[in-house]
């Protein structure tokens, strides 16, 4: 039986399940040969143009760069560096729309050419054979090579091959894709430089057996690979056109006959599958040094003028591209960035080339008519017919529509290789492929997911397991230790408390249980426990005690211990609420306490100085009392004393002449008020009763008070504290007058004596008593009138003796108001209540 290998040499060729015949049109672009598109004024090269993750800048904005120069860096695993196409300046790095069907942007750096398209440093290697493995293929990821077939795959990860072998190695140049001629171009140009990446790889790989694959309908291509193809063990093979046979494992089926596994590659069987474009590229980056900067890209369709191939520098703008080979646009103009079975239409021309474009078609309408709208399916399987995967395409449409993925993965969803022959003999005109994309993708996004949260739940369960470790290290420290402790202390003589510990609980447990004693009707006696628990309840009840007492004490030397200076109001209530006390006590005949008392005493003195009113006629009622002892020989309370001392610590010395002057106004005030009163005075004082001294005092003061304050309420510019201290002046100065016209005095009094008794009808002979209270109300008449006084009367010259009389007659006069005053005097004192207290203490 023959091998495998000899059947292939024999020239056998296998076939695939399904696949279709549309119409290739390669005419239209193959007849022509390759050129180059030129320089563009702008490129725009995108940093991730491969099947992997993106490297890290090396340039930035204003860096100069030179044609092959590294723009990013690469590392291990799918990473590849993108390189300068031309010689210029970078102008801008920043997002951009790229190739890819989202129309989403991605990082590019825009580089503005300076015309000289000047080469880098290139370190190409002819004896490539004198190379290591691992030094050759680091030299393929540098030079940024992927696979130019369509996946874009990193080369140098696909030809690492896991460490395994390859027995056949096989480059494909089939090309089934309609319009697409790019290989086709290169194998009839180039067909030599690809046999040196061939025996590149050759070199790299240890092949048994070296394959060419290309389709029938290429004739010239085949001739040119058949005269370059020289080696013993590299064989073109011819197979009928049929698309897909492009796909990677149907050419691996049609060429060898062998099937790759489900989920598995192609290196899992010894075969490895390279573009012919991507031959050509490790041959440039190998022997020549040139990274992966242009490829070549056909520009087909009808509404091309001259349609054909070109060398495209990665990055050249489309719309510059469209223009440069004449484009003749309709007037919905569409264009696809690959074949019309696995292309994607553009989301508009200011798209960049990358590694993966081959092709920008710009049909027609009549040549390449969109599709229709989507119908229901019929179930004709016809799409599983087509399918070169033997996969069941209406299966996985419902699946995938309901985004029943656990089902579309049973059946094998993600070995679609997304060829479309399904959707082209769809009927229905259903977009199948694109429910497949949509469904992979939210696989692909699940698994990922699914493995972070492994991973994460792999980091827990280390951490749980590492921190129970540690606690049973602990607990083995601790138990260690209480071990070691224990026999030291029994090798000392001493008790282990452990074991003590546990005797006494054995002991306690062991103890016989106490019978309860019953009374005689069988009850249980618990009066022992009823006592205990009275006990109990009497010593909470004088914790409480004890603590109540403790918080009354600790409160009232709290309020002992504020100063009612530093509260004036909290004073006053406390002084208000203890002459109230006070009052209550004195009505209903019980006694003041001492504390009460002095709280009253406190409270008036306290209320004094915050009614100007009310201080007057204490002061008034205060001065009344001690001339009246004075008079009468009795001793002058503590109170009336003050109040005295106080006048006569205001009794400054004054000037008699101007003490005179304030007198003589005073009279004036007094004989005007007793005019007024004249008629109405002379009856009611006929008639009234003559009152007990302390009466007439309490009159007097209360008249002296009511008088000034009228005086006061007249002149509204006038300030209560203001009158009073003039008043209190205007008393020492008269005062001082008195004591210094001793001389006059008795010729004064005898003279106020006679007007007296001429003013009162001669019935009031004896005035004395009254003359000295006449003479303590007469000041603060003069105080009050003192302001209203004129400056011509206060300078004019004064007789002392005429002062004397004068004041005589307005002392008998202002007797004869002494009714009208009183009346007035009580309606202030009930406004005062402080003073009333004061009065009657």
């Amino acid at each position: 039986m023959q091998s495998l290998l000899e059947r292939i040499k024999a020239g056998n060729i296998w076939d695939f399940h399904g696949g279709i015949h549309p119409a290739d049109n390669k005419l239209q672009s193959s007849q022509s040969p390759v050129v180059d598109a030129g320089l563009p004024p702008r490129l725009i090269i995108p940093l991730r143009q491969h099947a992997g993750p993106a490297g890290d800048l090396l340039v930035q904005v204003g860096d100069k760069v030179k044609k092959g120069q590294p723009l990013t860096r690469y590392a291990k695993g799918r990473t590849v560096p993108v390189h300068a196409s031309t010689s210029g300046t970078i102008t801008e790095i920043g997002n951009h729309t790229v190739a890819h069907p989202s129309g989403l942007g991605d990082l590019c750096v825009i580089l503005t050419p300076d015309g000289e398209d000047a080469w880098g440093e290139r370190n190409g290697k002819a004896d490539y054979w004198n190379l290591e493995r691992g030094e050759l293929l680091e030299r393929i990821q540098q030079a940024g090579v992927a696979g130019l077939g369509g996946a874009v795959f990193p080369t140098h990860s696909k030809l690492d091959g896991r460490g395994q072998l390859t027995e056949i190695l096989i480059v494909n140049g089939l090309e089934c894709e309609p319009y697409i001629t790019t290989d086709d171009r290169l194998m009839q140009q180039y067909s030599g430089e690809i046999m040196d990446g061939i025996r590149v790889l050759k070199h790299l790989l240890k092949p048994k057996l070296t394959l060419i694959g290309v389709e029938d309908n290429k004739p010239e291509s085949i001739e040119q690979l058949t005269r370059h193809a020289t080696d013993e063990d590299v064989l073109v093979k011819t197979v009928p056109t049929k698309y897909p046979s492009g796909g990677a494992k149907q050419t691996i089926e049609l060429l060898t006959g062998r099937q790759v596994p489900k989920g598995g590659r192609a290196v899992d069987i010894g075969i490895m599958v390279l573009n012919v474009a991507t031959v050509f590229a490790i041959k440039r980056a190998i022997i020549d040094g040139e990274p992966l900067i242009e490829r070549i890209v056909t520009l087909t369709g009808d509404s091309f003028k001259k349609p054909g191939n070109a060398w495209v520098r990665l990055g050249t703008p489309v719309r510059w591209l469209l223009q440069r080979f004449e484009l003749q646009p309709e007037a919905e103009q569409r264009v696809i960035m690959g074949g019309p079975m696995m292309g994607f239409t553009l989301p508009h021309a200011m798209v960049p080339v990358v590694k993966a474009t081959n092709c920008l078609l710009a049909p027609t309408q009549a040549e390449l008519p969109a599709p229709g709208p989507e119908q229901a399916c019929i179930r004709c399987s016809a799409c599983a017919d087509a399918c070169p995967a033997t996969l069941l395409p209406q299966e996985l449409y419902w699946y995938s529509r309901a985004k029943e993925y656990d089902k579309a993965e049973k059946l094998n969803l993600m070995d679609c290789i997304e060829c479309g022959a399904c959707a082209w003999v769809c009927p229905s005109e259903i977009p199948l492929v694109q429910y497949y994309k949509i469904a992979k993708d939210d696989i692909r996004e699940a698994r990922t997911e699914a493995e972070k949260a492994e991973r994460a739940k792999q980091r827990f369960e280390a951490k749980q397991a590492r921190f129970e470790r540690e606690k049973a290290a602990r607990e083995a420290r601790h138990a260690e230790a209480a071990a070691q402790r224990r026999q030291t202390m029994t090798a000392a003589g001493g008790e282990d408390p452990v074991a003590s510990a546990l005797a006494r609980i054995k002991a306690k447990q062991d103890a016989p249980i106490t019978a309860i004693a019953a009374t005689a009707e069988g009850v249980p006696d618990n009066s022992a426990v009823i006592a205990a628990r009275e006990a109990r309840k009497r010593e909470a009840e004088a914790r409480r005690a004890a603590k109540l007492a403790e918080s009354a004490n600790s409160e009232t030397a709290a309020a002992e211990a504020v100063d009612p200076a530093s509260d004036p109001k909290k004073a006053a209530i406390a002084a208000a609420i203890a002459r109230a006390k006070a009052k209550k006590a004195e009505v209903s005949g019980e006694p003041v306490s001492a504390d009460n008392s002095a709280a009253a005493d406190a409270g008036t003195q306290s209320d004094a100085p915050a009614d100007p009113k009310k201080a007057a006629i204490a002061a008034a009622i205060a001065r009344a009392k001690a001339k009246k002892a004075k008079a009468s020989g009795e001793p002058v309370s503590s109170d009336n004393s003050a109040a005295a001392d106080a006048d006569t610590q205001n009794d400054a010395p004054a000037d008699p002449k101007k003490a005179a002057i304030a007198a003589a106004i005073a009279r004036a005030k007094a004989k005007k008020l007793a005019q007024q009163g004249e008629r109405a005075g002379a009856e009611n004082a006929e008639s009234e009763p003559a009152a007990s001294a302390e009466t007439r005092d309490m009159t007097v003061a209360k008249s002296e008070v009511t008088t000034s304050q009228s005086d006061t309420a007249a002149s509204e510019a006038v300030d209560p504290k203001k009158a009073a201290i003039a008043a209190a002046i205007a008393r020492a100065k008269a005062k001082k007058l008195a004591q210094q016209s001793a001389s006059t005095s008795a010729e004064v009094e005898s003279a106020a004596t006679q007007v007296d008794r001429a003013g009162a009808g001669g019935e009031r002979a004896p005035v004395e008593p009254m003359q000295t209270d006449a003479a303590s109300s007469e000041q603060p008449l003069a105080v009050a009138a003192a302001p209203e006084a004129s400056a011509p009367a206060a300078d004019a010259p004064v007789d002392p003796k005429k002062a004397a009389i004068a004041a005589a007659v307005a002392r008998a006069k202002a007797k004869k108001l002494a009714a009208e005053a009183a009346s007035a005097a009580e309606t202030a004192a009930e406004d005062a209540p402080s003073a009333d207290r004061t009065t009657t203490r």
